[in-house]
């Protein structure tokens, strides 16, 4: 295979009972009748999931089989054995159950095979009553959060935030969260899909049955130093006509957002790099490849390709996503 240009992925669409209509309505994914898509994952190396090659020379081809094939091209590097990020959009019409989710080390001693989940959210859409629980009130230690999930008083100890869209949160492993209802957004986290849940808001599966609470799990993987958490603060990188701003860096990504109406340059330098388009769409154009980028589409951009040019159509968002 020779070098490795821009590619382009098939989603792979969940339907879980809290999902809604807006993958399609606007983000444009083909969800047919559905009235439950609730994710669209869009670059996943994890087991069974697995992103399929729509374009190009690695057309047809898994995302695992570059990875274990052309890691070179695509990281920069070989020694690399899995994609380490799951990049994803989520339609939210209901509230999650308030999860945790594990850092590295507490994850491979629930599951050899798995990762610790750090992640992100952009926020694309509200309602008037949507609300984001991020973190504990301060003070709140693992005997009082045992105690209120016990007397049903959860939300007396955990954070709440009223999203708005544009906001960026940032989720550490360790932190007690939840989405809540008429919420859509794009997601980055680490390739993991390890989740401990805390509480359910005393709801009932298909089968009338409470779904599986894994406390002791989740108040083993608290952190409880961490406190609340609120919207980040972005960083202003570039100012002007083509405006970017860094929202999040960490030991396992990096995301910044540009907001632009003109031509555009991306540079892999030595890495991958991941665009989703938000909002608005284009042309893209690499080397000798062409294609478009429209609302709610996403690109992988290899180490190894050559610099990319976005044109777009009018102003237009999209997040540019990159590996440490």
């Amino acid at each position: 295979m020779q070098q490795l240009g821009p590619l382009e992925l098939k989603p792979i669409l969940k339907r879980i009972r809290w999902g809604g209509t807006r993958l399609g309505t606007i983000l444009g994914k083909e969800i047919k009748d559905w009235d439950d898509a609730a994710e669209s994952w869009e670059v996943v190396d994890h087991g069974d999931d697995q992103s399929i090659v729509m374009n190009g020379r690695a057309k047809g081809r898994s995302l695992a089989e570059l990875v274990k094939d052309h890691g070179r091209e695509l990281f920069g590097r070989e020694e690399i054995t899995q994609f380490p990020l799951l990049i994803k959009f989520l339609d939210a019409t209901d509230r999650l159950s308030l999860q945790v989710h594990p850092n590295d080390q507490q994850a491979v001693k629930y599951d050899p095979t798995e990762n610790g989940k750090t992640e992100a959210w952009v926020i694309l859409d509200t309602t008037p009553d949507s609300k984001i629980w991020l973190g504990l009130k301060e003070g709140v230690d693992r005997k009082q959060l045992a105690a209120a999930l016990q007397s049903n008083r959860i939300e007396e100890v955990v954070h709440s935030v009223t999203p708005q869209p544009g906001d960026c949160f940032f989720v550490p492993a360790g932190t007690v969260h939840a989405i809540g209802e008429g919420i859509l957004l794009a997601e980055v986290q680490q390739s993991s899909d390890l989740t401990f849940r805390l509480h359910d808001w005393g709801r009932v599966g298909k089968d009338g049955q409470p779904r599986p609470i894994h406390v002791e799990e989740s108040l083993d993987c608290t952190d409880f130093q961490r406190g609340p958490l609120n919207a980040v603060t972005p960083r202003e990188l570039v100012s002007g006509d083509c405006h970017i701003e860094e929202l999040v860096r960490c030991p396992y990504f990096g995301i910044e957002r540009r907001t632009s109406s003109e031509v555009s340059l991306i540079q892999p330098l030595g890495k991958f790099r991941i665009v989703m388009m938000l909002k608005g769409g284009g042309t893209y154009q690499s080397g000798e490849q062409t294609g478009n980028l429209s609302r709610g589409e996403t690109l992988l951009i290899p180490a190894s390709s050559d610099d990319l040019l976005i044109t777009p159509e009018g102003e237009s968002i999209w997040l540019e996503i990159d590996q440490p």
